[in-house]
């Protein structure tokens, strides 16, 4: 059973202060359409530009992962990516009237909360998947980071992180399935080492760092002067900060034992949320952080990217004895063809934008007569007028009365046949809309194979019209 997109039923917002920035910012996550995505919208500026969840937009990863297109920026998105990754959402705009992403209290659960209020709604389009088909690896022998993404069909993550503390000692962390998130990783908070926030807080970071939106661990001893710095820095009074060594500022009680390790993953599936589509894959990371994650999810986006390239000329797999989506008599109650022009004898595979078709060429076809009888030859012009005809299944497949429809060729585009089809041979077609329909007018790219070799091609155009 294909899973479908799915969106938010309604606009939901939550407001909150930016870690970094310190300033006050709204995000309101808004429903989308199939196919649109994580974009973030910058609503506080002239023309609201639109930047998109993509990890080529990834501009630093300096505790939180922030992205930018034509200078303007949008800082620590890792949160509410990880939030809606967790849901198994695909498709939101979330506006913001600020330049990074409210904190909230350094975990993904206020995001959850907000999106289960807004209500999620599936949507028409399937839901697709990269399936890690063969073992990637990022590794980084300076940071002694390892991370690898194998094929499985499913979802599988684990974290490991040694920060060489004695409070945090080396820790694990695990999700099974993605649906394991809300209850086992949400409300897991981001942490720092004591040692760490000086440094940040000097770097111009952490303006809105406070010990309610942070773990810090503390993990020597701290004198009295360093706790009148962290005082200030936190806006607090001295003696509101609690600090004893080899423990947590504040004495802040751990949700787990674990806590940091399981924030970790929810850093990891926000960043790899970057890659642009969910995936089907077991990942297994060592001591990541935000700049190893992003550089693991650019290597998943190239794989992808090869992927596509190398599917689209690859023939799709054909089982004779497998199963059937319209038989020879079902084709002739949505195209108008018949023997002997009809080129397509059964459907084997259909989505809203592909469909997969076999024609078997016998050695009594009536075109053999006559072309080339001697060495008898396919025509190239009734291979692409048998890919039109798959392509005519597609579309008249999405109309309520087919057979009060016909399909009309408005224009080919770089045909091109690059070996022959003889007697014998099977006929493996596959059309593809590029574009969506509009006003009847489909454009789609047609491709022929005979076992795994391509041996046609065109880009189709044809318009669906109603018979008179």
């Amino acid at each position: 059973m294909e899973l479908k997109q799915r969106t938010i039923l309604n606009s939901v917002s939550v407001s909150g202060v930016g870690l970094h920035t310190g300033k006050r910012v709204n995000i309101t996550f808004k429903p989308a359409a199939e196919n649109h995505g994580f974009k973030f919208q910058r609503i506080d500026l002239d023309d609201k530009p639109i930047i998109e969840a993509d990890v080529d937009l990834v501009v630093s990863t300096d505790r939180g992962t922030k992205l930018a297109r034509n200078g303007i920026e949008v800082g620590t998105v890792e949160h509410c990516l990880a939030a809606l990754a967790g849901l198994s959402i695909d498709n939101v705009l979330m506006e913001l009237d600020g330049p990074e992403v409210p904190i909230m209290d350094g975990s993904a659960a206020h995001f959850v909360k907000a999106i289960r209020d807004a209500g999620i709604k599936e949507q028409t389009a399937d839901r697709e998947y990269f399936e890690i088909s063969s073992n990637v690896y990022y590794s980084d022998d300076d940071n002694n980071i390892e991370m690898i993404a194998m094929p499985l069909d499913g979802f599988r993550t684990t974290v490991m992180i040694d920060y060489n503390s004695p409070v945090l000692g080396s820790q694990h962390a695990s999700i099974t399935h993605m649906n394991e998130f809300e209850a086992e990783i949400a409300k897991c908070r981001t942490f720092c080492l004591l040692n760490e926030i000086e440094t940040m807080f000097n770097n111009n970071l952490i303006k809105g760092g406070d010990v309610n939106n942070a773990i810090v661990v503390v993990d020597r001893h701290v004198p009295e002067d360093e706790l009148d710095r962290l005082a200030k820095m936190f806006n607090k009074n001295k003696n509101e900060l609690k600090v004893e060594e080899g423990g947590i500022l504040n004495n802040l009680e751990l949700h787990y034992h674990n806590e940091p390790a399981r924030h970790k993953l929810l850093d990891l599936l926000g960043d790899l949320a970057l890659v642009g589509m969910p995936l089907k894959a077991q990942i297994m990371a060592a001591r990541c952080g935000h700049t190893s994650n992003v550089e693991f999810a650019k290597k998943i986006k190239k794989a992808i990217k090869l992927s596509k390239v190398q599917s689209k000329n690859k023939a799709p797999h054909y089982d004779p004895n497998g199963s059937i989506v319209y038989t020879t008599s079902e084709i002739e109650k949505l195209l108008p063809h018949r023997h002997p022009f009809l080129f397509v004898d059964k459907i084997i595979d259909l989505t809203e934008k592909q469909v997969t078709g076999i024609k078997n060429v016998t050695y009594d076809e009536y075109f053999f007569k006559g072309h080339f009888p001697n060495n008898p030859v396919m025509p190239g012009v009734l291979m692409i007028e048998a890919l039109a005809q798959c392509g005519g299944v597609l579309i008249l497949t999405g109309v309520p009365d087919p057979e009060n429809y016909s399909t009309y060729f408005m224009k080919i585009d770089n045909a091109k046949f690059k070996d022959m089809v003889l007697p014998g041979d099977t006929l493996i077609m596959r059309c593809e809309l590029t574009q969506p329909i509009r006003r009847g007018i489909c454009v789609m790219k047609g491709q022929a194979f005979v076992g795994s070799k391509l041996v046609a091609e065109a880009d189709l155009m044809a318009q669906i019209v109603k018979d008179v």
